[in-house]
C-alpha cells in the first residue's frame, strides 16, 4: 500500500538527509511493513505542498497503548521520548 502524509521542512529536511530514521504519527490509518511511506513537504507558514516528496518502505511499525503499561498518568504528564537508534 501507498500511504501520503505531509511532513514540515525540518522533519523533511532530517529524513532527506539520512539523520531522522523513525516518523511518529497518530495512529488513525492503517499501516504494515512493506507499505510505502510518500512524505510530501508541508510548508506551514504558506500552508502549501512544496512540491519535495521522499518515497521510503516501511520496515517496522510499533504501536503504542497508553494503557499498555498503566502509565497513562506519566506519559499525559511528560510524553513520549522517541528516540533512533543505530
Amino acid at each position: 500500500m501507498i500511504i501520503k502524509k505531509k511532513m514540515w521542512p525540518e522533519y523533511y529536511d532530517a529524513i532527506n538527509s539520512g539523520k531522522k530514521k523513525f516518523d511518529f504519527r497518530v495512529a488513525d490509518f492503517d499501516v504494515n511493513e512493506g507499505d510505502t511511506l510518500v512524505l510530501e513537504e508541508w510548508d506551514p507558514e504558506t500552508k502549501e505542498y512544496t512540491g519535495r516528496t521522499i518515497e521510503k518502505k516501511i520496515t517496522f511499525v510499533g504501536r503504542f497503548d497508553l494503557n499498555a503499561f498503566n502509565q497513562r498518568e506519566l506519559i499525559e504528564e511528560n510524553g513520549f521520548v522517541i528516540m533512533s537508534l543505530e
